[in-house]
Order: C-alpha cells, then sequence, then structure tokens
C-alpha cells in the first residue's frame, strides 16, 4: 500500500512536471543563433601585373594595402592579359586588377566553365584609339577625321614603310584592331609594333618636341597625357556589335569600363583580401597620379602606394573589410 501510494504520488508529479517541460525525452538543449563567420586570414594573394603603367598603379596600392594593412603575403607574376585570364581560371592566380574588355573570355571562363568571375568596377574609364601629337593637329587640323588620314600618309612614311604611312603600336601583347581597321578602312598604312609602352611613350614625346610627325594605338587613362596631350583620331563611330567580326571591322575601339576579373573560389571564399580588391575603386586622375610616381619620380611600387594612400584616406578607407 506504501509503495503503490509512492508509485501514484511520483507519477502525478512526472505528468505535471511534462505538463510544464514536455517530456525529457523530447527536450532539445537550446542552441545560440549563429553569429557572422569568423574572418579567413589572408594568406597569399597572388596579383597578376599586366604590362601598362595604369595597371601597375592599381597593383601598387592594392599590395600596399593588402600587405600592411591584411598582413597577407603578396605574390606578383608578370603576365599577359591572355596569361592572366588562363591563371585566374585555372587558380593559380587570384586577380586580374584592370580588365579591357575580353568579351570572349569573359563567355569562356565565366559563362560557359564558371572558373572565373567579374569582381567589380575599378572605377575607370578606358579610352582606346589612335592619336597624333598636338603640334600635329596646330599645322594640319583636318588630321584628326580618319576620312582625311590618306592626304596625309607621305607624313608617316619611313624610308622601310614601303611608301606607305606608320601607324605605331606599343607591347605586341596588346588586343588591337589596326590592320583590320587599315584594310577595312582603305588607309595606305602600316603597323608598327615599337615593343613597349615605355617606347610608344618615347616616340610620342620625342615627335611632340622635336615636331616630327607621330599616329599610332593609344588609350587612357594614362598619366602621359598630361604631359603631352595627345589628339584622339575620329574613326567611324564606335556601335555594339560593330568590332564582332575582328576581320571585318570598320569602326573605332569601344569606350569601357574597366571591371576586374577574380577565381571564383578565391572570390566566394570570404579572404578579406577579396573584399578589398571588390571593394577597389577610384578615379583616372588617382591612377595617372601613382603611375607618374612611378614612371616621372622614379619611385617604389611600396613608396608610391605610400604617398599616395597618405594624402588620399577618404578614398582608400571605405575599401578595407569591415571589422
Amino acid at each position: 500500500m506504501q509503495r503503490s501510494g509512492w508509485t501514484r504520488a511520483a507519477s502525478l508529479a512526472c505528468v505535471a512536471a511534462l505538463a510544464l517541460t514536455g517530456c525529457a525525452a523530447d527536450i532539445q538543449p537550446r542552441v545560440a543563433p549563429p553569429g557572422p563567420p569568423e574572418r579567413t586570414e589572408c594568406g597569399t594573394l597572388t596579383l597578376a601585373n599586366l604590362p601598362w603603367i595604369g595597371y601597375e598603379a592599381n597593383l601598387a596600392v592594392i599590395g600596399y594595402l593588402a600587405k600592411n594593412r591584411l598582413n597577407c603575403t603578396v605574390e606578383v607574376k608578370d603576365l599577359t592579359a591572355e596569361e592572366a585570364w588562363e591563371e585566374v581560371a585555372a587558380g593559380t592566380t587570384d586577380v586580374i586588377l584592370e580588365n579591357w574588355g575580353r568579351e570572349s573570355l569573359k563567355k569562356k571562363y565565366i559563362d560557359e566553365e564558371r572558373k572565373a568571375v567579374e569582381h567589380g568596377m575599378t572605377g575607370n574609364r578606358g579610352v582606346v584609339g589612335w592619336y597624333v601629337t598636338p603640334w600635329l593637329v596646330e599645322q594640319h587640323p583636318t588630321i584628326t577625321n580618319w576620312r582625311n588620314l590618306n592626304d596625309y600618309a607621305y607624313l608617316f612614311r619611313t624610308p622601310t614603310s614601303g611608301g606607305r604611312g606608320v601607324l605605331l603600336n606599343g607591347d605586341p601583347s596588346y588586343e588591337t584592331n589596326d590592320r583590320a581597321l587599315i584594310r577595312n578602312l582603305k588607309l595606305n598604312y602600316t603597323v608598327t609594333t615599337v615593343g613597349s609602352e615605355d617606347k610608344l611613350i618615347e616616340a610620342f614625346r620625342e615627335a611632340e618636341r622635336n615636331r616630327r610627325p607621330a599616329i599610332g594605338y593609344f588609350y587612357a587613362p594614362q598619366w602621359f597625357l598630361a604631359e603631352v596631350d595627345l589628339v584622339h583620331v575620329k574613326l567611324p563611330p564606335y556601335t555594339p556589335g560593330c568590332d564582332v567580326d575582328p576581320e571585318k571591322v570598320a569602326c573605332d575601339y569601344q569606350p569601357y569600363d574597366l571591371d576586374k576579373i577574380a577565381n571564383r573560389e578565391f572570390a566566394e571564399s570570404g579572404n578579406p583580401a577579396a573584399e578589398l580588391v571588390k571593394n577597389f575603386q577610384w578615379t583616372n586622375a588617382h591612377q595617372n597620379e601613382v603611375a607618374r610616381y612611378l614612371t616621372v619620380d622614379e619611385l617604389s611600387h611600396d613608396e608610391a602606394a605610400k604617398k599616395w594612400l597618405d594624402a588620399n584616406p577618404d578614398v582608400w578607407q571605405d575599401w578595407l573589410p569591415a571589422d
């Protein structure tokens, strides 16, 4: 009788407790909601370096911030644009810091293979085309219209050009339409590749200084335009699709809003360097200033970057990942 009473009392107590709390077997421990994921350490950041000084300006500033603010180990690879895209897709290079168009490569590596991603805009506006020296325009104002170029071809002849005018190109890895344009617009010119951006700049500088004719492929942003204000020659206006067939192109170059390209895995990794690169955005004037430090002032990458960063904290502070 005593045991039965105890059992009944215990059962009632259990029922009462279960009514308040539920069956012990069903009770789950309370789990706190997940917080923000821990920030990934930067580790090694591998950046492509492409052969023009504006790109080096981007590289100098991003490399400096990655090393000194994010504690990254920064590796730099000197590559052509084609090589850089291949390496980004393969994951052996993390980022291209300035991309000019390259729609066929975007289709292959971003849309089809999905190994790379567009990783934000640089803020720079790229204008590519044919340029002549300012003194030449003063002497021959109509030379900036492509329809008149054959009338002035004699100015640009050399002993080895076969009676045709010479149009200068810079680095041989640059993607240009110049030979097709000359052929399709029926211009009495030939292309000569001088070998590098530096040599192309020097050719224009010497032509302006010595009042010799020069015409060539060039582009903005470029710090040299602040020294010699080259004049853009007006080719038939660009319209979407006019340059799709490289054999038939007969229009000016497309103006570009320049962007950055990253390896997909790196871009989605949570790495603070990926966030820094994505946030990075400045103006043509900013880039030209750093490029001038590198070329005219002959500063190292770190010296040029530090000089610009010290003077422009309001521009770059928002590039850094939030703490």
